[in-house]
């Protein structure tokens, strides 16, 4: 069973969001970030992004992946747009877990990619599922979005539930030397929308 426990006010240095924390029947944690919703206005289509935990990136600030970097962006986006949701999924690696990420991580720094790691250590290239979503995307009155995803998983998952994504926003950022390569495996192997050539940032 899923559920929805409590919210509050989390101010943060990309603006003022209301946090949402849900449960399943496992116990699993996961959280909502919302602006403006449920919206008041018909007019207004919430922008949202559906966001798989990565304590890796999103805390620890590694360059090997994109993580921390998209969901940065996705909450000035949201932000700005003053109309949205970030739906934070704990499911660390892909939905493996930490420890096997960084096992995988570990063949990675053999020479093998993000794909064939996972495959080598026997799991899946891809474990994350999505059934949270519904309940969250409910609570908030969602029922129509723009969705910020660079994964066609997730947009065939949304219309499956019935929500209305009008348009699917590319979010490339953060693209460095050590992950280019990822993001290009996961464009050429996994089918994400990301160009065969990725152009690193100038910053890094």
């Amino acid at each position: 069973m899923y559920q929805f426990i409590s919210k509050a006010n989390l101010p943060t240095v990309h603006g003022d969001f209301i946090i949402h924390a849900f449960e399943n029947e496992h116990g699993q944690e996961h959280v909502l970030l919302s602006v403006g919703l449920p919206s008041t206005d018909p007019d207004k289509i919430p922008l949202i992004r559906i966001h798989s935990e990565c304590l890796t990136g999103d805390a620890f600030g590694s360059l090997k992946c994109d993580c921390g970097p998209q969901l940065n962006t996705a909450m000035q986006m949201i932000q700005a747009h003053g109309c949205g949701a970030i739906l934070y999924l704990r499911q660390e690696g892909r939905g493996i877990g930490l420890v096997n990420k960084i096992r995988a991580y570990a063949l990675q720094d053999q020479g093998h990619d993000t794909l064939d790691a996972n495959l080598m250590l026997g799991l899946p290239a891809d474990a994350r599922t999505y059934e949270m979503c519904e309940i969250m995307l409910k609570h908030v009155g969602i029922t129509k979005a723009k969705l910020l995803t660079n994964n066609p998983n997730k947009l065939a998952y949304l219309q499956e539930l019935g929500i209305d994504v009008v348009e699917r926003v590319p979010l490339l950022v953060g693209v460095n030397q050590f992950n280019a390569e990822y993001l290009a495996i996961k464009g050429a192997r996994m089918g994400h929308f990301i160009p065969s050539e990725v152009k690193i940032s100038p910053k890094i």
